[in-house]
């Protein structure tokens, strides 16, 4: 819950997509979206606030758009799906079942409270499911399997992923996605590169 509500969903390596086992899926899904009805919405300032609001009004209205087109299509909305009736710019922590890929949300980055959750059969369709998108920033896997873990580390697409974990981002390690999520990354190692000169020197010996 904290991974994908802090700061009410606009981080850029937050999960928006949650992929649970059939076996699992109605019981997880049930235990999430209690979670997420049972947040305390309110002021940064507030200790007792679990998350806040959005950045600007006119991601109130993006994130209708987004519930309103899931739901066009066919999709359930287990719990939010609208705004708070109270001052700021709070949307309710939402979460959806069953949206098609067609779904703006399944399509575009929210950046907002908003969970998606789908169930699959075998890891195959999961990590085809993850890969489907033509962006890879930050991608989670929880597994107690070492071989599945050290697949889902090796086949999903994305500069960064963390297995049961979410604190993919440490100033020691590098920072960045691939495909349509960045070039280049920052932090690490790798993060200094941009700030050297690189110089070739190639030398013929005489003869």
């Amino acid at each position: 819950l904290a991974a994908k509500f802090r700061n009410a969903g606009q981080v850029c390596a937050s999960p928006i997509r949650f992929y649970v086992h059939r076996s699992l899926h109605d019981a997880w899904a049930e235990q999430f979206t209690r979670g997420a009805q049972a947040l305390r919405l309110g002021a940064g300032l507030d200790a007792q606030t679990q998350m806040g609001p959005l950045a600007h009004e006119r991601r109130l209205h993006e994130m209708a758009r987004f519930v309103a087109d899931a739901r066009d299509q066919g999709a359930r909305v287990l719990c939010g799906g609208e705004r708070v009736a109270r001052p700021g710019f709070f949307f309710a922590p939402t979460v959806i079942a069953q949206a098609p890929p067609s779904a703006l949300v399944q399509r575009i980055e929210p950046f907002g409270p908003i969970a998606l959750l789908e169930p699959f059969d075998t890891l195959d369709e999961a990590i085809a499911k993850a890969n489907a998108l033509p962006y890879g920033l930050g991608a989670y896997a929880f597994t107690r399997d070492l071989q599945t873990a050290h697949r889902l580390g090796h086949e999903i697409e994305a500069g960064m992923v963390g297995i049961n974990h979410f604190g993919v981002s440490q100033p020691e390690m590098p920072f960045g996605g691939w495909k349509e999520s960045g070039i280049g990354h920052e932090m690490g190692a790798e993060g200094l590169l941009h700030y050297t000169e690189i110089k070739t020197i190639t030398v013929g010996v005489p003869q």
